[in-house]
């Protein structure tokens, strides 16, 4: 019998055994990326057989090399693919498809078609062939096995018969799991015979039938369905999640929802003692196979013994683990620890869970082993899992450390993987592949032959997709666009993968005859992506997350400055050919410049090269606002309890990085995470996005002889150098000497310098003769990192997006400065490589009140003083402040707090140093950009 299967990953392909008419099997590896389905074809010795079957899947790639035969027959001479109405078209030697693909080959054997592991496809018809033969039950055993004769197989089902009936009789009397060594060996030993026995008298669908009959999710792959109709049948049905109500599943050391929590992410419910319902396992009448009802009856009289899970001293038991390439330590050191918690080192590939890759092995794409491993879909793990696993005493998720996805060729390492150092290094080097929605994606490479977005009727076919859900650690984004090249027709590109693994994202481009029927293509993988449909989305942007698909990222129609802003090679040209003083000059060239928001939206995990977060609207941005402030209520109005609270926090966490895109997602734990990698990231891709719709694109693409000179005029902003001989300029440097603190970074300690000094005039805010006007006016310090700046030149400070009950935050939707240089300092310094930074001073009018606080103010204060209409302030005491003799006056009534810095009685405050927070923006003038350097001023001291 020839056997032929189709390498696919897909949730419908739990239904393809009852819709084939053939026998029918599918198989997952362990690490749930690899799914095979394989086809027992009738055997037709010396008969060309012509198979033919129509395959729909979302579009994927193809290997054209990948056309293998199973048999030392010769290849068959032709193979065709094709579908009608389009044209397939090699890209990179390889073939792109999209749906209803016909394969047709005539060869007396099989053929074996291999695609990426993360393809999605289902079948949409039944497989053809010359005659067709149906099994009522097969399992991959029997399908091994069917071409040795009935007699053995006769014999062989005796025999297992045999052991089902022995492996019923010996559970007869009550057993409780755990209340000695021998009982507990002597169950799981049992339980091991049982699984057996099982996968030979009962097929997959059967199996099925029996979860079914029991009220147990049945509609999964064989990876999940064969191990829980198993503990099912042998320990009781477990009840449903408390939390979604999902299928519950045995791990290794606890049990775990499989359900939804939200449309937004999974359950992450887990426990250690999930409840069994108690009652006898129904078994369909349909199954015909008599041993297993007489043992379910035995069982039933005999009582389900208690599982016992794995010790929390042994995170590995029952773990087999193989262990490839030079590791931080020997093998044979490895081998005793793994021994010591409970698993086993084992050479042989068929038998492991896991395979532990050195990281240069990872890096060259992996030894014979790894390819090994990965053609089964065992997961390929960095030596960190094992690390970890060993450190916490627990068993962690083998998709967290999972490397599988590499080619054996050797692919690269994806980036949430690698080093910082190296992630970094990936990240600002990395081409930018989409920097806006009329961009085409530069992999189609039909931007080089003159390619542009297909645009009719007022709808852009260009959509960008993200999905991650913390419950199963999907990271994933999507590229849809139709594309017009000149002289040729339109073409249908797409592109999906995990986030920082582009080399092993699916591709295809197909170039279609009709408009009208590409378009259709189009809406119809629109809607299977997200579950919406394409035009309300385009038209209106009215949208509906739906479980487990994407949400679009709204691009907007500019150019993200990634790729829009001045090259290293275009820096020093730039300046060369720019009018404008040599100073200013330079600062612009800076605030121009692709690196340093590069940097910024690397140092956050928003760097994607394939999803312009530089380049979104002004909506989604206020949509992803609208979460935040959402979640904030949520989170103060939730149960005191903490695995519900703990649910909220994976709920966002998936909301946010699927909205906000981000090459490092992980679940949001606290306040501290809300205002660092949430409130702060999104101010940074506000910022990021204005910088974009100035800066537009200055590359090299553009005609603008002096690129420099046409931002500042639209920057609608006043710069002036200060000359260091100026009374100005003298006191901001001592302001900043006397009120400065290093900075800490690690072992190394940073002091600060001061470069230039410009006065501003900005057209957003309010005048200096405006403000002048304000009474209690103080000149305070802001801080700002350098992907910040252009913004606040061109449209002003701006309030804190939210109230979050840490420094920074604290104070609501509010302008927050400082008296000390120490803190603005503090917050504008990036990395040691990038030693240059830049201060704000502002004039701010603390109004006709002002209150001081010591501690977290309320949430409901901080909105009464919003509310307010009179100009108010609050000052939040630090536990340090300027020493009150050493101020002064300058230009006659602004007080500048300057001296040195003292204790304060405040010691128990939140603050390190006095901040000041007013509410209206009009109360706030900038004055003055400080340009400092930082510069190590001692390594290992205590700063």
């Amino acid at each position: 019998m020839s056997l032929g299967f189709f390498a696919i990953t897909s949730r419908e392909s739990r239904a393809l055994a009852s819709e084939m008419p053939l026998r029918v099997e599918c198989r997952y590896g362990s690490s749930r990326k690899a799914r095979y389905l394989y086809v027992f074809l009738p055997p037709s010795p010396g008969v060309a057989t012509k198979y033919t079957g129509t395959i729909a899947w979302k579009p994927k790639l193809l290997l054209a090399s990948a056309v293998r035969h199973r048999t030392a027959d010769p290849p068959p001479s032709s193979a065709d693919v094709s579908a009608p109405g389009r044209r397939c078209t090699p890209v990179r030697r390889r073939w792109r498809h999209t749906t209803s693909t016909t394969v047709v080959t005539e060869h007396p054997h099989c053929f074996y078609l291999h695609h990426s592991s993360r393809a999605r496809a289902r079948f949409a018809s039944n497989l053809k062939v010359r005659e067709t033969r149906s099994h009522s039950r097969a399992s991959s055993e029997e399908g091994r096995n069917l071409d040795k004769g009935k007699q053995k197989e006769d014999k062989d089902a005796d025999q297992q018969q045999q052991q089902l009936q022995q492996q019923a009789s010996k559970s007869k009397k009550p057993k409780v799991e755990g209340e000695n060594g021998e009982s507990a060996s002597k169950i799981s030993q049992e339980f091991q015979e049982f699984c057996k026995a099982t996968r030979k008298h009962l097929s997959i669908e059967e199996m099925r039938r029996i979860l079914e009959a029991n009220e147990q999710d049945a509609f999964d792959s064989e990876d999940a369905v064969v191990p829980r109709c198993q503990d099912m049948m042998f320990y009781g049905a477990l009840e449903k999640c408390p939390i979604c109500q999902g299928q519950i599943d045995r791990t290794s050391s606890n049990y775990e929802c499989r359900g939804a929590y939200s449309e937004w992410t999974s359950c992450t419910y887990t426990t250690m003692n999930a409840p069994r319902k108690g009652q006898p396992i129904k078994i369909p009448d349909e199954i015909s196979d008599n041993s297993i009802k007489e043992w379910m009856k035995r069982q039933e009289s005999a009582g389900y013994p208690l599982r016992e899970l794995s010790s929390a001293d042994k995170p590995l038991a029952g773990f087999v683990i193989s262990l490839s390439g030079r590791l931080s330590r020997t093998h044979q050191a490895y081998r005793e620890e793994i021994q010591k918690n409970g698993g086993r080192v084992s050479h042989d590939v068929n038998e492991i869970h896991c395979l532990v890759v050195s990281p240069v092995e990872r890096e060259r794409g992996g030894s014979v082993r790894v390819a090994d491993a990965m053609e089964r879909g065992i997961p390929v793990v960095t030596e960190k899992w094992l690390i970890d696993s060993i450190e916490k005493k627990q068993w962690q998720s083998l998709d967290a450390y999972d490397v599988s996805d590499l080619a054996p060729e050797g692919r690269g390492v994806p980036w949430d993987k690698m080093d910082p150092g190296e992630e970094a290094i990936e990240s600002l080097t990395a081409e930018i592949k989409l920097h806006g929605k009329r961009c085409v994606h530069s992999d189609s490479r039909l931007r080089e032959q003159g390619g542009t977005v297909f645009e009719k009727d007022g709808v852009v076919y260009s959509c960008a997709f993200s999905q991650y859900d913390h419950g199963r650690g999907n990271n994933e984004y999507c590229i849809l666009q139709l594309v017009q090249v000149p002289g040729k027709n339109v073409h249908l590109y797409y592109k999906q993968g995990r986030a920082g693994e582009d080399a092993m994202a699916d591709e295809s481009i197909e170039e279609w005859n009709s408009v009208g029927d590409a378009v259709r293509e189009f809406t119809r993988l629109f809607e299977l992506f997200t579950g919406n449909e394409c035009e309300p989305w385009e038209r209106e942007k009215k949208f509906q997350k739906k479980k487990l698909k994407f949400y679009p990222v709204d691009m907007g129609d500019g150019v993200d400055v990634r790729h829009g802003g001045l090259g290293l090679r275009q820096l020093g040209v730039s300046v060369a050919h720019c009018e404008l003083e040599p100073l200013v000059a330079n600062l612009m060239k800076v605030l121009c410049s692709q690196e340093i928001y590069r940097y910024a939206l690397m140092e956050m995990g928003y760097d994607s090269p394939h999803l312009p977060m530089g380049m979104l609207t002004d909506l989604h941005l206020k949509r992803c606002e609208e979460e935040l402030l959402k979640f904030r209520e949520e989170i103060e109005k939730a149960s005191t309890s903490e695995f519900e609270a703990r649910l909220l926090w994976d709920d966002f966490s998936s909301k946010w990085f699927t909205l906000m895109h981000s090459t490092r997602p992980f679940g949001l734990r606290s306040y501290r995470d809300l205002a660092d990698h949430v409130a702060a990231g999104l101010e940074r891709i506000r910022d990021v996005n204005v910088a974009s719709r100035l800066v537009e694109d200055a590359s090299g693409h553009a005609t603008v002889i002096d690129p420099l000179s046409d931002r500042y005029r639209k920057l609608g902003c006043s710069i002036t150098p200060v000359e260091r001989e100026e009374e100005a300029y003298k006191m901001i440097v001592k302001y900043l000497e006397t009120t400065y603190e290093p900075v800490k970074v690690g072992d190394m300690v940073y002091g600060v310098s001061v470069e230039n000094i410009f006065s501003i005039q900005s057209s957003a805010g309010p005048s200096y003769e405006e403000i002048k006007r304000l009474p209690n006016k103080i000149l305070l310090w802001c801080g700002t990192r350098t992907a910040n700046l252009l913004r606040h030149l061109q449209r002003g400070l701006l309030p804190a997006v939210c109230q979050i009950p840490v420094p920074g935050y604290m104070f609501g939707r509010a302008i927050v400065c400082s008296d000390a240089s120490a803190e603005a300092a503090r917050y504008g310094y990036t990395a040691a490589d990038r030693p240059e930074g830049f201060l704000l001073l502002g004039i701010v009018s603390l109004g006709e009140r002002m209150i001081e606080i010591s501690t977290v103010p309320e949430v409901s204060a901080n909105k009464k003083l919003e509310e307010e209409e009179e100009k108010v302030s609050v000052k939040g005491l630090g536990k340090k402040r300027p020493e009150e003799s050493e101020h002064f006056w300058w230009d006659a009534d602004v007080k500048v707090p300057c001296g040195r810095l003292v204790e304060s009685e405040h010691r128990d405050s939140p603050l390190e140093y006095n901040e000041y927070a007013v509410y209206d923006p009009k109360q706030v003038c900038m004055r003055f950009v400080v340009a400092v350097k930082y510069e190590v001023v001692a390594a290992g001291a205590e700063g």
